[in-house]
């Protein structure tokens, strides 16, 4: 096989676009943003490599990075190489990949939006760094291998309901819109968020213990969002006496349009409505400006006009 050494970045990408074979040595970050390229044919020793938006499908099984790695938004992505070595690997948005690579090393990985990873490798890991995993839907477990980390971000993470004891985090663990309902002991003192706002334990997993008094005195409007989204719109609304703006039916039943006043921030309004099909109620938000229930039913539906939303049945 060929070798070449010592390329510079802008040598080192014209070479591999032209999948080109051989050994090359960069000493800076190669970029590849936005190439059209599934694949490396080289032996690639780099500081780091930048091939975002990329049409990678894996990269070569012998590799070197040594500083940054970064596929985001690389639509194809489906693996990664065994033993894979760096110091910060970022996947954000890569929605075919599904699992991570056996005796993966790393202190940063960011696999936020990759809606089909779930599989962790049995052995890896990420050395007291950052971890995040916002809106990865389909994470149901996190590895015991991950021991003490500096951020753990679960945020979005839905179908994921606990986290293994022996995990510990130096900085905060994020738990919004996860099924988690407490932490384990090593995790007992670990600082708390939701979805980016810091939160005590009570917002995060006791909600029910949540009052409209309490809420509406809160004076911090980003804590106020978040007790509200874990009280549940339609109970806030009930308990802090939301004035009816407008009243109708529709294939549900009654519907109410209700405004609640609240202290430096805008007023929130919302459709109190029941699903025509199971009877439940909700409660959705709609922009402030908002007056009539069909005109509220016509921008949750996607109408800016709502002389144009006249749906035949609602389900």
């Amino acid at each position: 096989m060929a070798s070449v050494q010592d390329l510079t970045p802008k040598q080192a990408r014209e070479f591999l676009l032209k999948k080109k074979r051989g050994a090359i040595r960069v000493g800076g970050l190669i970029d590849l943003r936005g190439a059209k390229i599934d694949q490396l044919s080289a032996s690639i020793s780099c500081h780091g490599l930048d091939a975002t938006g990329s049409e990678l499908m894996y990269l070569p099984d012998d590799i070197q990075i040594e500083s940054r790695l970064i596929l985001d938004n690389c639509a194809k992505l489906e693996t990664l190489p065994e033993g894979l070595v760096c110091g910060s690997i970022s996947l954000r948005n890569c929605g075919y990949l599904i699992g991570l690579p056996e005796g993966l090393n790393t202190w940063f990985l960011d696999l936020s939006e990759c809606g089909q990873f779930s599989t962790w490798p049995t052995k890896g890991t990420i050395h007291r760094g950052i971890l995040r995993l916002r809106n990865c839907v389909q994470v149901q477990t996190l590895p015991d291998w991950l021991g003490m980390l500096g951020q753990l971000d679960l945020s979005g993470c839905a179908t994921l309901a606990e986290v293994p004891d022996g995990i510990r985090v130096s900085g905060w663990i994020d738990v919004g819109g996860t099924s988690i309902t407490e932490l384990p002991a090593s995790l007992s003192d670990a600082p708390l968020r939701w979805r980016g706002v810091p939160v005590d334990e009570r917002i995060a997993f006791h909600p029910e213990l949540l009052s409209a008094r309490e809420i509406l005195a809160e004076r911090n409007a980003e804590i106020r969002r978040v007790m509200i989204e874990r009280m549940g719109y339609l109970r806030f609304a009930e308990e802090a006496g939301a004035k009816v703006l407008d009243k109708d039916e529709d294939a549900g039943g009654p519907r109410r349009l209700l405004r609640i006043e609240l202290d430096d921030d805008e007023p929130l309004i919302g459709l109190a409505c029941s699903c025509p099909s199971t009877s439940r109620q909700y409660f959705l938000r709609v922009p402030p400006t908002t007056k009539k229930c069909h005109q509220a039913a016509a921008w949750i539906a996607g109408f800016d006009d709502p002389k144009r939303y006249r749906p035949v049945l609602e389900t």
